[in-house]
């Protein structure tokens, strides 16, 4: 299922509890997947629970699962802060803590980039090449 924004909805049984349903429904209106979670045991639980049931069991079957590469992708997305309880997102401490730990990263390649360049090793072959 596709959307306007380009998003698909796809379900998640990695980090899903049963078949991951919840968890891809979050993911598709970015929401907490606890939120969600707690809708649906709280329908199932006030009375809709035919209605439910039969939703999860047919989304379970109509979902494809979430590709690997899609999952690699959403590793390094931009960082999304939480402007409230409800939405998916990080805190604004966690944010912060993910950032520094990219910035890390990144200062680390450069050093070995650095390093590999200003080498007696990386002249030599420029020099070699270039016969």
């Amino acid at each position: 299922m596709s959307s306007a924004n380009g998003r698909t909805l796809y379900r998640n049984p990695k980090s899903g509890k049963v078949a991951g349903v919840c968890s891809g429904l979050a993911d598709y209106f970015n929401f907490e997947t606890w939120l969600v979670r707690v809708i649906a045991v709280s329908i199932l639980l006030l009375g809709g629970t035919g209605v439910v049931l039969v939703i999860y069991i047919a989304l379970w079957m109509i979902l494809d699962i979430k590709p690997q590469d899609l999952e690699h992708k959403e590793q390094y997305k931009d960082i999304e802060i939480k402007k409230k309880v409800w939405q998916a997102g990080e805190p604004a401490k966690q944010a912060l803590f993910d950032v520094n730990r990219q910035f890390y990263g990144l200062e680390v390649r450069l050093r070995r980039l650095e390093e590999h360049v200003t080498s007696d090793n990386f002249d030599l072959k420029r020099q070699i090449n270039s016969l």
